[in-house]
C-alpha cells in the first residue's frame, strides 16, 4: 500500500514586494548614486566651463581616490575616515601636478582642443592599464566598513555607510555652490568660464583660476571614487564604468554649468536605479541615456544651460 507524505510547509507567507512598495527604495539608491556621480561631474563641469577641454580621463581621476584610499586603508593599515582624506588631498594634489605638467604646456603652445581631447583619451587608456598593471583585474574591498546591516527608515532601507555617504556628498556639493557664489575664486571662476578674455582684460589671472579648478576637480573625482567603491568595491575599472553616466549628467544639466551637472547628475542617479522597475538591471544605464537624449532634442542646450545664438 502506498501512501503520500505529505511536508508541512506552514501558512503561505511569501511576499512579493510591488512596484508601489520599491519606488521609494530604488529613489533613495538613486539619489545616492545620483549624488556620488554630481560629484566627478561638477569637477569635469568646472574643467570643461574653464578651458573648454572634454576630459575622457576624468573616470581614472575617480578610479585614483579609490585606489589611494586602499592604499592608506589596507596596505598602510590607516582607518578609512583618514586615509580617505588623505586620498582626496592627494588626488587633489595630483590633478593640479597634472595641469601644470601636461595641459598648461600645451594651452600655452596654442594646442587645439581636438588635439588635447584626442590627449585626454590617450592618457585614460594609459592610465587605466597602469592601474591593472599595479592593482590587477580583480576588485577588491576596504578593510573597514564593508559589511553593514541595513536599518529600515519608515519605506526605506538604508545602511549607516549610505548615509553617510549621502551627508558628505551634500556638504561637499554645498561647498563648492558657496565658494563659486561667495568666494572671489569662486566668482574670477564663473568670470573666467563666461569670457576668459574679458575675465584676463580685467585682472583675472586665468591661469590661476585654472589650476585652482583643476585641484578642486580632482579632489572631487577623488572623493566620488572613494564613496563608490565604499558601497561596490576597488577596481582599476571603477571610474570608467560611470563615466558615460558622468558625462550624461554633465550634459543633460548643460555642458560648463557646476549647478547644471548636479541637477543633471541627479536626474541620471535617479533614473537609472528607477528604470530597474521596466527594464533589466544590465539596461538601466541605457535607460538613462535614453532620457539625456529626450531631453536634449526638448531643450539642447540642457536643464540650466543657457541658449546660444548661431549666426
Amino acid at each position: 500500500q502506498q501512501r503520500s507524505v505529505l511536508f508541512p510547509l506552514g501558512e503561505g507567507n511569501r511576499q512579493v514586494q510591488s512596484d508601489l512598495d520599491r519606488l521609494p527604495q530604488l529613489v533613495v539608491e538613486g539619489l545616492n548614486f545620483g549624488l556620488i556621480i554630481a560629484l566627478a561631474a561638477v569637477g569635469l563641469s568646472l574643467i570643461y566651463g574653464t578651458t573648454g577641454l572634454v576630459n575622457f580621463a576624468h573616470g581614472e581621476l575617480v578610479t585614483l581616490g579609490a585606489l589611494l584610499a586602499y592604499f592608506f586603508n589596507v596596505l598602510l593599515g590607516l582607518q578609512l575616515v583618514p586615509a580617505a582624506i588623505l586620498a582626496v588631498l592627494a588626488s587633489a594634489l595630483l590633478g593640479g601636478v597634472q595641469d601644470r605638467v601636461l595641459w598648461r604646456p600645451l594651452r600655452k603652445r596654442g594646442t587645439g582642443l581636438i588635439a588635447m581631447l584626442v590627449v585626454t583619451i590617450g592618457l585614460a587608456l594609459f592610465a587605466r592599464g597602469f592601474y591593472l598593471y599595479l592593482f590587477g583585474g580583480a576588485t577588491r574591498p576596504y578593510a573597514d566598513y564593508q559589511l553593514q546591516p541595513a536599518r529600515d527608515l519608515g519605506p526605506v532601507a538604508l545602511a549607516p555607510k549610505d548615509a553617510v555617504t549621502i551627508v558628505i556628498c551634500l556638504v561637499a556639493l554645498a561647498a563648492v555652490g558657496f565658494a563659486l557664489l561667495r568666494t572671489q575664486i569662486g566668482k574670477a571662476t564663473r568670470a573666467v568660464a563666461d569670457n576668459p578674455a574679458l575675465a584676463a582684460s580685467s585682472g583675472i589671472d586665468v591661469e590661476r583660476v585654472i589650476a585652482t579648478v583643476w585641484v578642486v576637480g580632482a579632489g572631487l573625482a577623488g572623493m566620488a571614487g572613494i564613496l563608490l567603491a565604499l558601497g561596490q568595491q576597488v577596481g582599476f575599472q571603477l571610474g570608467f564604468q560611470i563615466l558615460l553616466l558622468v558625462f550624461a549628467g554633465v550634459t543633460l544639466g548643460g555642458l560648463g554649468t557646476a549647478f547644471g551637472a548636479l541637477v543633471g547628475s541627479l536626474v541620471v542617479g535617479v533614473f537609472t536605479q528607477v528604470s530597474t522597475l521596466i527594464v533589466p538591471t544590465e539596461l538601466k544605464n541605457a535607460g538613462a541615456l535614453v532620457v539625456l537624449i529626450l531631453v536634449l532634442l526638448v531643450r539642447p542646450q540642457g536643464i540650466l544651460g543657457r541658449a546660444e545664438r548661431v549666426g
